[in-house]
């Protein structure tokens, strides 16, 4: 197949998915935007000369899926919105991609793979800077230890996040972490685990999050015990420990009620400028039963512009036909070096 067969972008209006519009047209790609505000769809439309098509998440997905491939979704927050979209690609045996980065709803994805398998889809979601390039970097640092049975990741370069990803955080206000220990996905308290980790300027404090990874790179590795930090600035220390002590108060309606305000009045999300200033990096440290330790570490361009690469790149590679039908994650599929692949990543074994 061709890989100018369109596919949907949905959630094409909101920040990443201009992003990603702009990027895919510049690649050679048609995509056809998708989304549930048509006035929004049709001025983006109109300025790339692309077709959209109107959908609500409950109403009228199959039918934007007609005679489409594969479908990119980026309308968080996912825990909302993946189930009705993974369960129409089902039904319209439409291939399923999204940038999620919530261990919750990438699990659930992986609830349907027996489905997936029956109505010849690939399911994989996680296809943006979380968690391809972690995903890829644990793949890779546990075949070089086998049979690692601990993988600690540390993230850093999220200081500007977008609006939407405001809301995701909001969404999760007053909800414990997750981390993966003897194969399973437990709760604990937000904050309450902290790692130093090395991202090239010396030791910095990380401190657990809810992140993909403790999904994804179980399937990717098979390693039972999972932990993810995020490097500790302190506009994040701050919403950690406020998650952490006064949880139960941020998870009230009035508390959610005033962080949606605030998300209103926030700027959609950083400039060009802003995005030009920054990188990611990635530390991951897989552990034995003996006690052998393997680190790695991995430098990225900014997190937005480089999710729009792996999305479009893994994109690319579904339209080609270049896929495994059934609910996967990019490492597994496409291997720890695709990620390398990619333009402005280094790998470096410490």
């Amino acid at each position: 197949m061709p890989t100018s067969h369109p596919f949907l972008l949905y959630g094409a209006t909101g920040y990443t998915g201009r992003l990603l519009a702009r990027a895919a047209k510049e690649r050679g790609l048609r995509p056809i935007l998708g989304g549930r505000d048509e006035a929004r769809l049709a001025a983006l439309a109109s300025e790339l000369g692309l077709e959209y098509r109107v959908a609500r998440l409950d109403a009228g997905l199959d039918e934007a899926l007609r005679d489409v491939a594969a479908v990119l979704h980026v309308a968080g927050p996912f825990s909302k919105t993946f189930r009705p979209m993974v369960e129409a690609c089902l039904r319209t045996a439409t291939h399923y991609l999204d940038l999620s980065g919530e261990p919750l709803s990438i699990e659930g994805v992986f609830q349907h793979h027996m489905e997936a398998r029956r109505r010849g889809v690939m399911l994989m979601p996680g296809v943006g800077f979380d968690v391809v390039p972690s995903d890829c970097l644990a793949l890779h640092l546990s075949r070089r230890l086998r049979g690692a049975r601990r993988l600690k990741l540390g993230i850093s370069g999220l200081d500007q996040v977008s609006r939407g990803s405001f809301r995701t955080l909001a969404d999760n206000a007053g909800l414990p972490s997750h981390i993966r220990r003897d194969g399973r996905i437990r709760e604990i308290v937000s904050g309450s685990l902290q790692h130093e980790f090395d991202f090239g300027t010396g030791p910095r404090q990380g401190l657990v999050v809810s992140w993909g990874d403790v999904s994804a790179a179980y399937y990717s590795t098979g390693i039972p015990d999972i932990e993810v930090y995020w490097d500790s600035t302190p506009p994040l220390w701050m919403m950690v420990m406020a998650n952490r002590w006064a949880g139960g108060l941020l998870a009230t309606p009035l508390s959610r009620f005033m962080l949606e305000v605030h998300a209103r009045v926030l700027p959609e999300g950083p400039t060009s400028a802003e995005r030009a200033r920054c990188q990611g990096v990635i530390v991951a440290e897989v552990e034995d039963a003996a006690g052998r330790r393997l680190r790695g570490r991995l430098r990225t361009p900014e997190v937005y512009g480089f999710s729009c690469t792996t999305g479009l790149a893994i994109l690319e590679r579904v339209l080609a036909g270049d896929l495994e039908i059934g609910a996967q994650t990019p490492a597994r599929v496409y291997g720890p070096d695709f990620v390398l692949s990619l333009p402005g990543v280094f790998r470096e074994e410490l």
